[in-house]
């Protein structure tokens, strides 16, 4: 498991979200309702670790919002290595700049983060799945089709890391 900021949508973002992964769950494809004991939430993750010190953390983030109210246009899914499907929000000049601000805040803390969250190397995406079999891709991708575009509001924010069992709000 890792740690993660997590920036949260809007309800009616997160309802569609939420019967998309049921409509993947009737198709066969492990979705994240099913992980961490239906705990997950849907959201987008700006920065992610092995693990994350709150206090740290919260010290780092000191000042800033990091539940920007941004919007989110959901436009395309996708497929990193590994079998892990998501939608994917355009990533916007203020979408991108947030995330920066965020990362540098971090980074300046001495916190380690992932390299693939590094700014111009991170995809933004909500992951839908960690585990699609190869068969069931196209179907699962249908599915995301289906609910595109959707469009949603960062509405909170937290630190996360459900294997320590943290889920700590932020501003």
């Amino acid at each position: 498991m890792v740690a993660a900021v997590e920036l949260y949508l809007d309800p009616d973002a997160t309802r569609r979200i939420r019967v998309l992964w049921d409509a993947l769950e009737t198709e066969g494809v492990q979705s994240m309702r099913s992980l961490l004991e239906q705990r997950h939430r849907p959201h987008v993750s700006l920065a992610v670790a092995p693990r994350f010190d709150p206090e740290q953390v919260a010290a780092a983030l000191h000042g800033t919002v990091v539940a920007a109210p941004l919007r989110l246009e959901f436009q395309h899914a996708g497929q990193f290595v590994g079998r892990v499907l998501w939608l994917g929000p355009t990533p916007t000049p203020e979408l991108l700049a947030h995330h920066r601000t965020v990362h540098d805040r971090l980074a300046a803390a001495g916190i380690p983060l992932a390299e693939h969250y590094q700014p111009g190397r991170w995809v933004p995406h909500c992951t839908l799945s960690m585990r699609v079999p190869n068969a069931l891709m196209a179907a699962a991708v249908r599915r995301c089709l289906e609910v595109l575009p959707l469009t949603a509001t960062v509405v909170g924010a937290a630190l996360t890391d459900h294997a320590r069992g943290i889920a700590h709000p932020l501003p």
